[in-house]
């Protein structure tokens, strides 16, 4: 006899950060400085006793609606075998179909997919890269927290000094300021400080087309990994036109929340670098469907945030792949990844890998329970 879900235990956290931090959209006038993260936590319990953990997120505006919208339609996955990750998954976009298939929908059911995926890799005693197929045990890593806006120059030397002597492989920044004089000048004094180290930038989705041309061929001269996000992130044809043209890797994807939204990029002739995002395209079910795609295509991978779940999913992507380091959800978990030699390393624990901390527990502002 199949196992069933028995229980669905979803908690709205709120983690606050220890600084204030700006991008681009910030300085543009965008957005506000962004203070804190907000996450949508899935604990799944089987009739047979098996569990499963998983989460989503949201960096500014959003995070309760996506803890009301699976409160919504979490009934609807109870009594349902936990092994049958897309008929689950397929059965709340149903149950919630009036307010569509990305967005806010998908990002909410995104937690519950991949507790399910932890449950199932738990079950089978197997780190979840193990039971997905993994081509390698560690991937390349790069660190950017430490290369927002509001740090001076002086402070993101120093903080890039830190990441690589912890082990950390490549160091992103952000750009894309008003002054694009001062971009330039920021990157010219990382590059000089960093030597030939790895060295990402991100725009944030500030340059309109002609500015990120003439942005992309003057930022050619600093041997850059990627370009990340130059446009704004659903001008997919746009993209996909730097992509050809300029010899830096264009990167583009994490602002992205469906697979058909990935898929455009692809359609538009998309040559550069994918970095879809679990949680936010969907969870992990729809992340490996685009992941296929993708790698049919011969094109290069680097998810975004939540290294927790993409350190597994990068590992089963069948070409070298990079990992984005933030250590900002650290006090969630009791467990802590390891990093040496330019490499995150997959944990050889079963499933993602991850126990809730009490710190979790207590930036806990509201539970809901479902089933018994």
């Amino acid at each position: 006899m199949s196992d069933a879900i028995r229980r669905l235990t979803l908690s709205h956290v709120v983690l606050p950060l220890a600084q204030p931090v700006s991008d681009a959209k910030v300085l543009t006038g965008r957005q506000r400085p962004l203070t804190e993260t907000v996450l949508l936590f899935v604990e799944v319990e089987t009739e047979d006793g098996h569990r499963g953990t998983g989460f989503s997120y949201s960096k500014r505006a959003g995070g309760r609606a996506q803890y009301r919208h699976l409160a919504d339609v979490a009934e609807v996955a109870i009594g349902q075998d936990p092994s049958d990750i897309a008929r689950i998954y397929d059965s709340l976009l149903w149950a919630g179909a009036s307010v569509g298939r990305s967005g806010v929908a998908t990002q909410a059911i995104a937690a519950l997919d991949v507790a399910l995926w932890d449950l199932k890799a738990r079950r089978a005693d197997l780190p979840l890269a193990k039971l997905l197929g993994a081509h390698r045990d560690s991937c390349r890593v790069y660190n950017t927290s430490g290369g927002f806006l509001q740090a001076s120059v002086d402070e993101v030397k120093e903080r890039a000094s830190a990441s690589l002597a912890a082990g950390i492989g490549g160091i992103k920044i952000k750009v894309g300021q008003p002054d694009w004089a001062e971009d330039l000048r920021r990157v010219a004094a990382l590059r000089e400080h960093l030597g030939d180290a790895p060295l990402m930038v991100d725009a944030n989705q500030q340059w309109d087309r002609a500015r990120a041309r003439r942005m992309c061929r003057a930022l050619e001269e600093f041997d850059l990994v990627w370009i990340e996000e130059p446009l704004d992130a659903w001008d997919a044809v746009g993209h996909a036109d730097l992509s050809r043209t300029v010899d830096t890797p264009i990167a583009t994807g994490e602002m992205l929340t469906s697979v058909p939204e990935h898929v455009a990029l692809l359609d538009a002739g998309y040559r550069g670098i994918v970095q879809p995002d679990a949680p936010r395209i969907g969870g992990i079910t729809p992340f490996l469907r685009f992941a296929t795609l993708a790698s049919h295509a011969g094109l290069a991978l680097a998810p975004h945030y939540a290294m927790e779940i993409h350190l597994h999913l990068a590992a089963a992507y069948p070409t070298e792949p990079w990992v984005e380091h933030f250590e900002w959800l650290d006090p969630l978990f009791e467990e802590r990844v390891e990093i040496a030699d330019g490499r995150i390393r997959v944990p050889d624990r079963p499933g993602l890998g991850i126990t809730l901390s009490d710190r979790m527990r207590a930036l806990t502002r509201e539970t809901a329970t479902f089933g018994r």
